[in-house]
Parts: C-alpha cells; sequence; structure tokens
C-alpha cells in the first residue's frame, strides 16, 4: 500500500465523517443560536434551556436521517474492505 492510498483512506474518513456529523451539529447549532437570542432578549439565562432543546434537535435529525448515515457508513465500509486484497 502506498503513502497516496494511505492517504486516500484518511481524505475519505474525513469526508465521511463530515457527512455523517454534519447534519446533527448544524441542528445544534441553528437551535443554540435560536435559544441565545431568545435568551438575550427576554433575560433569562438558565442552562438547561440551551442544553435539551439542542438535545432534542439532534436526537430528531438521527432519527429522520439515521437510515441514510448508516448507508453512508456501510458503503464506506464496503469499500474500505475491498482495498484489503490490494495491501500486499
Amino acid at each position: 500500500m502506498t503513502d497516496a492510498q494511505v492517504l486516500q483512506i484518511a481524505q475519505d474518513a474525513f469526508v465521511i465523517a463530515g457527512k455523517i456529523a454534519g447534519p446533527v451539529l448544524m441542528a445544534a447549532l441553528i437551535v443554540g443560536v435560536v435559544i441565545s437570542v431568545i435568551q438575550t432578549i427576554t433575560q433569562i439565562q438558565e442552562m438547561t434551556l440551551t442544553f435539551v432543546p439542542k438535545l432534542l434537535a439532534a436526537g430528531l435529525v438521527v432519527l429522520l436521517g439515521g437510515n441514510w448515515m448508516i448507508g453512508e457508513m456501510t458503503s464506506w465500509v464496503r469499500a474500505l474492505w475491498g482495498l484489503i486484497p490490494g495491501i500486499g
């Protein structure tokens, strides 16, 4: 296995991690910003007001997109397993 192949596998791993984690992180970010603006307007500084909605948003994204996430990860792992015979 060459250095270029190892770098390509690492690059693919970062891309798949971004594709899988991106929607969850974006949902938590958007909900966090909205809740922070509401807290600033109302001057209520309660930590649970930010944690619970972000947790619910992340859970909803995983619930709705979990099948796609598993499919992406499975296809990447199958492609990775397909590279094993070429190592030797």
